[in-house]
C-alpha cells in the first residue's frame, strides 16, 4: 500500500481540472444551447455553489442532471452581474461538461472587482439555474471581516437546519467548511438510527459505504439536493477543505480506521474520492504548476490571512492508539510520552509546514487564522477518565467527574488537606483524543512556537468533533500564542451521545471537563449549530449559533445557548475574554 504522494494528488485533482473554464469578461449573452440540446430534457436539481474567492476572482459552480437517459454533452451557459436582476452583465460564456465530469462545471470567472458582490446563474437546454450570490475578497485598509464557520453534516443524521441559519445571517465575506461535508457510511452505520424516521435514508443504489468513484459521487448528488445547503451555497462563497469523512473514517496518509479488508486498494478509493471531491465542490483544483494542492491561502485586505490547512491526508502519519501501550503491567507511560512527543512525527508534512511557517512569516495582516480541521487545544484530562470514556456506561461517570472536579478545585484553592493519592488523580493527565493536534505534540509545539516567535496574533478555528469548544493556545512553556474557536457540528451527534449523557447531566459534564482541561474555557456537549467570527482591528469574536433540533422539520435557533467570547491582538492580549455587553 504506498501512500499518496503529490504526483497522486496532480492525477486525481487533474481528473477534474476540466471542469474549470476560465471567463474573462462578456462573451455573449446567456443564450439557449445548441438545437439539441434545446430538445433536451435538463434540470438544475443541484443548484449553484461559489468558492474559493479572491480580489479579482470567485468560481462559480453548477451541475446539469440530464432527464432523458442520454449521455452525451450538454452545453452550459452562464451570466454574472453585479445586480440580482441581471441588467448589468460583467461575465457570459458558453461551455460544455457531460459524464466524463459527472455533468459538473466549474467557471473561474477573472477580472473581477475587489470587495464587491456579484449575481450569477447558468442556462441549459433552455431551462436557467437558480440565482446565487458572490463576493470578492476586499483589499486594503478594511474594517470587518465576518466568516461562518461549520463542519461535520451527516445527512442520515438530521435535519441541515444549521445551514438555513447560517444562510441568513448578514454581510458574511466567506463560509469557511472544515470538512466532513460528506460521509461514508451506509444505512445501518454511524448516526444513521433515525433516518427512516426523517426521510433521509440513503436511497438503493448508494445505501452502502461508498468506495468507488460513482459512490462517491453519488453521494455528493444527495446531499447536494438539500434545499437548506443549497440555499447557503447560494448565499456566500465557500472556502472549503476536506476532513476525514470525504474518504473514509479516521484517514491519515496511506489508510484509515474505516478501510477493511475487502475493500479495496487504499489509494484508489482515496483518489475517486478525491476526484468526486474537485467535481462537486467550488475549489481550484491542483495542476501541474501548483504546489499547494488543498491548502492554500486567502488575504482579506490588511486585516486577515485565512491559512487553509490539510491536517488529514497529505501528511499525517497514522493515529496513535491507547491499546498498544496497555499490557500485563498497565499502561506504558514512558513508551507513549517518548511516542506522542516524537519529534519525526508529523500531522501536516514538512512540505505543508515548511509553507505555512512562509505565510505566517510574510503575511502583515493584523490576524493569522488557521482554518483547518481537528482541535489544536491540549485536551489533557485525567487518566482515569480514559476508561469511562472509552467505556460508556463502564461506572458512574458523573460520580467520577464531581470527585475529579472538587480536587481540582481544592488543587487551586491551595488546600493542604489533599493527599498525595488525590493530587495524582488530577494531575496524571493524558490527551484525550489522540486524533487530534494531542497526537502530534511535537509538531504542534513548532507552530506554536513559529506564530510567537514572529509575534503573530494567531486565531485557530476547528470542527471535527461535533461539539462547540473555546481554548486559549500557548507553549509548553506558558508562553500565550493565540486562542481556538471550534465549531460544533450541522447534524452528527456530540459528546451526549459518546458519554451516554441525559438533557440533565450536559450542564455538569460541561463545566466539569472545563474545569479538568487547563486552557478550556467553554465547551457546548450536546448541541448542533455554527459558528461566527467576526475580525476588526480591535478584536476578534466568536459567536457560537445553536439550532434546537436536527430531528425534527420545525426548528428555532436556541438563543439561550448561544455564546460569545472574544479575543484582542498584541503580544500581552492573547487570551479569551468575555464579549462586550
Amino acid at each position: 500500500m504506498s501512500g499518496l504522494n503529490r504526483r497522486d494528488f496532480l492525477r486525481a485533482s487533474a481528473l477534474a481540472v476540466g471542469t474549470i473554464v476560465v471567463s474573462s469578461g462578456l462573451q455573449g449573452c446567456l443564450s439557449s444551447s445548441s438545437s439539441d440540446d434545446a430538445a433536451r430534457e435538463l434540470s438544475f436539481n443541484h443548484g449553484v455553489a461559489s468558492g474559493d474567492p479572491l480580489a479579482d476572482r470567485v468560481i462559480i459552480w453548477t451541475r446539469v442532471t440530464p432527464l432523458d437517459g442520454r449521455s452525451s454533452d450538454i452545453s452550459v451557459g452562464w451570466e454574472i452581474a453585479t445586480d440580482a436582476a441581471f441588467t448589468d452583465l460583467v461575465h457570459s460564456g458558453t461551455a460544455t461538461t457531460g459524464a466524463a465530469r459527472d455533468y459538473t462545471l466549474k467557471v473561474d470567472a477573472q477580472n473581477l472587482l475587489p470587495g464587491t458582490n456579484y449575481y450569477y446563474r447558468f442556462k441549459a437546454a433552455d431551462v436557467i439555474s437558480p440565482v446565487g450570490r458572490m463576493k470578492t475578497l476586499p483589499a486594503g485598509s478594511i474594517d470587518q471581516v465576518r466568516f461562518a464557520v461549520m463542519s461535520c453534516s451527516n445527512y442520515p443524521a438530521g435535519y441541515f437546519h444549521v445551514y438555513a441559519a447560517a444562510a441568513a445571517e448578514s454581510e458574511l465575506d466567506a463560509v469557511i467548511h472544515l470538512g466532513d461535508y460528506i460521509y461514508e457510511y451506509g444505512n445501518g452505520g454511524y448516526a444513521t438510527e433515525d433516518a427512516a424516521a426523517l426521510g433521509r435514508l440513503l436511497p438503493d443504489n448508494n445505501a452502502g459505504e461508498i468506495l468507488t468513484l460513482t459512490d462517491y459521487r453519488r453521494r455528493y448528488a444527495l446531499y447536494r439536493t438539500d434545499t437548506d445547503l443549497q440555499s447557503l451555497h447560494a448565499a456566500a462563497p465557500f472556502i472549503a477543505v476536506w476532513d476525514d469523512h470525504e474518504v473514509a473514517n479516521d484517514t491519515w496518509r496511506d489508510g484509515a480506521e474505516n478501510h477493511n479488508e475487502g475493500e479495496g486498494d487504499f489509494t484508489a478509493r482515496k483518489l475517486a474520492a478525491l476526484q468526486a471531491y474537485f467535481e462537486w465542490m467550488p475549489v481550484r483544483p491542483a495542476s501541474a504548476n501548483d504546489e499547494e494542492t488543498i491548502y492554500r491561502r486567502f488575504d482579506f485586505g490588511d486585516l486577515v490571512s485565512l491559512h487553509m490547512l490539510d491536517t488529514r491526508i497529505i501528511g499525517r502519519d497514522e493515529q496513535l492508539d491507547y491499546a498498544n501501550y496497555i499490557g500485563a503491567s498497565g499502561f506504558d507511560a514512558t513508551a507513549f510520552a517518548a511516542d506522542v512527543s516524537d519529534s519525526n512525527r508529523t500531522l501536516l508534512g514538512q512540505t505543508q509546514l515548511n509553507w505555512l511557517q512562509t505565510q505566517l512569516a510574510t503575511s502583515t495582516a493584523i490576524w493569522q487564522v488557521l482554518g483547518q480541521q481537528i482541535l489544536m487545544g491540549r485536551m489533557l484530562l485525567p487518566a482515569e477518565m480514559l476508561t469511562a470514556l472509552q467505556s460508556p456506561g463502564s461506572g458512574d461517570l458523573t460520580t467520577m467527574l464531581t470527585e475529579l472536579v472538587t480536587i481540582k478545585l481544592r488543587r487551586q484553592a491551595g488546600d493542604p488537606t489533599l493527599t498525595s493519592e488525590e493530587i495524582a488523580r488530577i494531575e496524571t493527565v493524558i490527551p484525550y483524543n489522540l486524533d487530534a493536534w494531542d497526537g502530534y505534540a511535537y509538531e504542534r509545539e513548532v507552530l506554536l512556537g513559529t506564530a510567537r516567535g514572529l509575534n503573530q496574533n494567531l486565531i485557530v478555528l476547528a470542527g471535527d468533533t461535533h461539539n462547540a469548544w473555546a481554548n486559549n493556545l500557548a507553549t509548553l512553556s506558558g508562553d500565550a500564542v493565540g486562542v481556538e474557536f471550534a465549531t460544533a457540528s450541522v447534524s452528527s451527534p456530540g459528546l451526549e451521545e459518546y458519554l451516554g449523557l441525559s438533557d440533565a447531566e450536559v450542564p455538569g459534564a460541561e463545566q466539569a471537563i472545563t474545569t479538568l482541561a487547563d486552557g478550556l474555557e467553554y465547551l457546548n456537549a450536546n448541541q448542533r449549530g455554527y459558528l461566527v467570527v467576526t475580525f476588526t482591528t480591535n478584536d476578534a469574536v466568536a459567536d457560537w449559533r445553536f439550532v434546537d433540533t436536527v430531528k425534527s422539520s420545525t426548528w428555532n435557533l436556541d438563543t439561550g445557548r448561544a455564546k460569545s467570547l472574544r479575543t484582542l491582538p498584541g503580544a500581552a492580549n492573547r487570551v479569551l475574554v468575555p464579549t462586550l455587553s
